[in-house]
């Protein structure tokens, strides 16, 4: 059983401000595209930011938080990421297409979760 209330306990470790909190693979995408997840610490929040190979922009929410999330607050979060269109300006938009396959070192279940996903949906 998933526990969807599990919270690592920090992102962070020493002087390190910057993570890749989630890798996700979409693989049933045209090109295979690929979406990286950091947190980042600052302001006395922490910040998310989504980055792909080309440059899209990305509406995240939440955009920052106070504490880390849980994972149920994460999977939201990743199913609700979108391109923000109206940054496009003649760059190539990433499509995710289909259900991503999902790494993180601080959320050990979340690949077990899309994995559960993707077989309901067929998919693997």
């Amino acid at each position: 059983m998933i526990d969807f209330k599990f919270r690592p306990e920090s992102y962070f470790k020493a002087d390190n401000t910057s993570v890749l909190l989630v890798k996700l693979s979409y693989p049933e995408s045209k090109w295979g595209e690929q979406l990286s997840i950091y947190a980042h610490w600052l302001d006395r929040k922490i910040q998310f930011e989504a980055v792909d190979f080309y440059g899209n922009e990305y509406l995240i929410y939440p955009s920052s938080v106070e504490e880390e999330l849980t994972l149920e607050d994460l999977i939201f979060l990743l199913e609700g990421i979108q391109v923000n269109t109206d940054q496009l300006e003649g760059g190539m938009e990433l499509i995710l297409d289909g259900i991503p396959i999902a790494e993180s070192s601080f959320y050990p279940e979340l690949e077990k979760y899309f994995e559960e996903k993707r077989k309901s949906f067929g998919l693997d």
